[in-house]
């Protein structure tokens, strides 16, 4: 995949699902690049340094961070008028249906379970990538 010039924003605080996730991308020959960020406050933080074109593709994000959690993320990135529009999919290990529910009524874009066999998480990962950074038609907002 030639993805050299987009961005995959991780917003992750388990180390391991850290590693996972970038030997995945690798394994899964995707040349994005990887920003990973270990918590709510640190990815808001990111994202509201950045403007236009400089907002990641796309934002894989877990729900159990510590202090600012993932469905309060997804809120205040919804409610910014420079990110409201950037897409986020939720990649967490919870099966509950009130995450899903939530999720989906603050405005993911997806839901995904993470696997937890390595070449199933690879398989997604890489799906993931394939859409988001090739098939999707990127569109930030222009906010001055």
């Amino acid at each position: 995949m030639n993805n050299n010039n987009k961005t995959i924003l991780l917003v992750e605080d388990n180390p391991d699902q850290v590693l996972l996730a970038e030997r995945a991308l690798k394994k899964a020959n995707v040349d994005g690049n990887m920003v990973v960020m270990a918590d709510g406050e640190q990815a808001l933080n990111y994202l509201n340094g950045k403007s236009g074109s400089e907002l990641p593709h796309v934002v894989l994000l877990d729900l159990g961070l510590p202090g600012i959690g993932g469905l309060e993320v997804l809120q205040q990135i919804r409610n910014s008028p420079q990110t409201r529009n950037l897409p986020v999919v939720i990649l967490s290990t919870s099966d509950e249906v009130s995450d899903k529910r939530d999720g989906y009524a603050i405005g993911a874009n997806s839901y995904i379970l993470k696997p937890v066999e390595f070449k199933r998480f690879v398989h997604v990962v890489e799906r993931l990538a394939e859409y988001w950074l090739e098939l999707n038609e990127h569109y930030t907002n222009k906010v001055n």
